[in-house]
This record gives C-alpha cells, structure tokens and sequence, in this order.
C-alpha cells in the first residue's frame, strides 16, 4: 500500500539538514518537509520545559502539513521531548541520539570524547545510554557558540576553529579514539575537526542510523510514497533563509515562514 504523504524533519535550526541529507539519500523518493526553528536556536541552552514546548509547535505544524511520520532531527529535543510527543500525537517519530554505543564497543583505548549540548549532556536520557558502557571513560565536552556560528553562517570562521581547538584539547590529551558527534548541527564541522583531530580518531555521527530506522518504521506502518508520483521537497525557517539555502544548495529551495 503506498501512502504519499510526506516525512516530517524538524531542528532547532540549519543543522537537522545533516540528517535530511541521509534521508534523502536512502529514500529519494519520499517527499519531506524541513523545519529549521532558527528563531529559537540553540536548543541546548533551554529548559526542557521550553523545549518540550517548542517541540510540540514544530509537531502541530508539521502535523497540519500532513506528514505520516515525524524525525526529530535534534539531539536536545530528542533526549528531552521524545517522550512527551510520543505521549501526546499518534504519528511515529524518530529521534537522534549521541552514538555512544558504537563508539564505546569499537573503542581500543577505552577513552571517547562526546561533543554535544547542554541539553543534551544533562539529560535523563543521555546518561541513561551512557550508564551502560562501564570501564569506558567519557570527555564530555558542552560545545558552547557552535551552533550559533553555524545559524551564522561561519562554519570556516577563525572563531569555529578556535572554540574547536579547546574544546578537542582535553580530549586529546585523555588519548581518545572515538569522538561521537551529539548534536545535528556538528556534521557540518566534519571537515575542520578532520584536520584537527590525529587521522586515528574516528568521528561518528546518527545520521545514517537515522535514516535507516525512518525507513524501517515507514515500512511497518504507513507505507511508502507511489512511485508514479513525483516527490516533493519544501524547507520552511523563520530566520533568514540564506543559511538554510546554502546548506541544502540546488535544486531545492528555502522559503521563510513565521512559526
């Protein structure tokens, strides 16, 4: 049974495109919807009583949008809101979650660096997954004005590389392997912490894992897009859509609207 309602994406900002990439990719025929939260970025530096809040708003429009499954493409509002939304609507949603687990698994020198938000570092969930790997040790790193230099547009900016540099500096010296990625926004950082980080160090993200479980779920419930149709791909922000536009690049386009 095909079923040609689109997959929702939601973000506190720019950065949930990382994981819309690996969507993309994996279903290219599936039409989505992309809400980038800008306005209300970062996240990580909420409340959770806030971000369950702007987690349900994202929701309710992306619902009135139709969408028959819904990625919460943010780290923050996954380990805090996931639970909530999950209560309240009755559409599947996926979350994303720091990949602590392959990282601890493969890890040889037992030590991993975590760079993630506030939001995500302090939540129940996070140390809930994070309690299972004993004997492992974790440098938890919070990666304070990232994500707004990234909203900003300076991913290759002076100031990125430097906030990078001190934030990998106690990492490196705990003689890491594995640096799992803990927030949707950090991918886009791939390039420069390649250059920073010895060629040893793995860098792991979610977003293929992602991917694989939206397609997973939209094969046990709703069912896929009717390929004699064609997809469609719209991006909504309500910041300046310029950032957005860059990221995604052509053919597909950003539009702004207030939410």
């Amino acid at each position: 049974m095909y079923h040609n309602q689109p997959i929702g994406l939601f973000d506190s900002g720019v950065g949930g495109t990382s994981i819309w990439r690996e969507v993309h990719a994996l279903m290219p025929g599936e039409s989505t919807i992309y809400l980038a939260d800008s306005k209300h970025a970062p996240y990580g530096e909420k409340s959770k009583e806030e971000i369950v809040k702007l987690s349900q708003k994202n929701t309710e429009l992306l619902l009135d949008l139709g969408c028959k499954i819904i990625v919460v493409a943010c780290n923050t509002a996954t380990t805090n809101a996931i639970a909530e939304l999950r209560t309240q609507y009755k559409v599947p949603f996926i979350g994303i979650e720091p990949a602590i687990k392959p990282a601890a698994l493969q890890s040889s020198t037992k030590a991993i660096g975590i760079l993630a938000t506030q939001g995500t570092l302090s939540s129940a969930l996070f140390h809930q997954t994070a309690g299972q790997f004993t004997g492992i040790q974790r440098i938890e790193q919070i990666g304070h004005g990232l994500v707004p230099l990234i909203e900003a547009g300076k991913i290759d900016s002076p100031e990125m590389v430097k906030l990078l540099e001190q934030y990998l500096a106690p990492m490196l010296a705990a003689h890491i392997d594995h640096l799992v990625l803990g927030c949707s926004h950090y991918p886009y950082l791939i390039p420069i912490l390649k250059k920073l980080l010895p060629p040893q160090v793995r860098i792991i993200d979610s977003g293929e894992a992602v991917a694989r479980q939206t397609q997973a779920i939209i094969a046990e419930t709703s069912g896929f897009r009717d390929p004699s149709y064609s997809p469609t791909f719209d991006f909504y922000t309500n910041h300046e859509p310029a950032v957005l536009q860059s990221l995604i690049g052509a053919p597909f386009l950003a539009a702004f609207k207030d939410f």
